[in-house]
C-alpha cells in the first residue's frame, strides 16, 4: 500500500526564517500522526528555480520536481510570513505553476506568522480562499503565530504548540471519517494510514 505524502512548504525568502520553523513544527507533528517523515520545501531555495519558468511549460527539472512534489502529495502545511498584508509572492508564484486540478481532495494545514496579531487573519483571508480555488480541503483551525511566540528563530510558544495540535487532530478526524465512509477502520486500498494512539 502506498503511505501518505506530507510535504511542508514555507513562503519565506530569507533566512533564518520563523516561518521555516513553525512550518517544520507542524510538518513534524503531522508526520507522528501518521508514522511517516514529512518533507519541507522553502522558497528561500525553491523561489530562484521557479522564478526561471512564467509558465508550466517552461519548468526545467529541478523546477518540475518541486511542482511534482507539491501535486503529489497527500497533504500540505503551507506557511507564510505576512508581506504587505498577504502571503509572499514566491509562494503565489509556486502556486501559479501547480495544476488547477492538482489539489482537489487534498488536505491543507495553513500558518503564517507576522509582527502582530493584526495580521492573524491572513490565513482565512487571503491563503484559505486560494486553496478555495484549488479544491483542496483546508482545516478549520489554521496556526499563526507572532515574532514574540519564538526565541531566536525556534517556535516556544506553549499557545501555539496548542493550535499545531488542534489542528493536527482535526486533520486525523477528517481521515477517520473518510475511512468510516468507506467501510475501512484503519486504511483504504490506496493509502496506508498509521494513526498514533491519542
Amino acid at each position: 500500500m502506498q503511505r501518505l505524502k506530507i510535504l511542508g512548504l514555507s513562503g519565506n525568502i530569507s533566512r533564518p526564517s520563523r516561518t521555516a520553523s513553525l512550518v517544520r513544527a507542524i510538518t513534524a507533528a503531522v508526520g507522528k500522526l501518521f508514522d511517516v517523515d514529512g518533507r519541507v520545501i522553502e522558497l528561500a531555495d525553491a523561489a530562484p528555480v521557479l522564478f526561471r519558468a512564467l509558465r508550466a511549460d517552461q519548468l526545467d527539472k529541478a523546477g518540475r520536481d518541486i511542482i511534482d512534489a507539491v501535486e503529489a502529495a497527500d497533504i500540505l502545511v503551507v506557511g507564510s510570513p505576512v508581506y504587505r498584508a498577504s502571503y509572499t509572492g514566491a509562494l503565489k508564484h509556486l502556486f501559479d505553476l501547480v495544476h488547477f486540478r492538482a489539489l482537489t481532495g487534498k488536505h491543507i494545514i495553513l500558518a503564517a506568522t507576522g509582527g502582530t496579531q493584526l495580521h492573524g487573519l491572513v490565513t482565512e483571508h487571503q491563503l484559505r480562499p486560494l486553496f478555495g480555488f484549488f479544491n483542496a480541503l483546508t482545516i478549520p483551525t489554521a496556526v499563526y503565530a507572532t515574532e514574540a511566540e519564538f526565541t531566536g528563530h525556534e517556535l516556544t510558544s506553549p499557545d501555539v504548540a496548542k493550535r499545531i495540535d488542534r489542528s493536527v487532530t482535526e486533520l486525523a478526524q477528517l481521515f477517520r471519517r473518510a475511512d468510516a465512509n468507506s467501510g475501512n477502520s484503519r486504511s483504504s486500498p490506496q493509502r496506508e494510514i498509521v494513526l498514533a494512539q491519542t
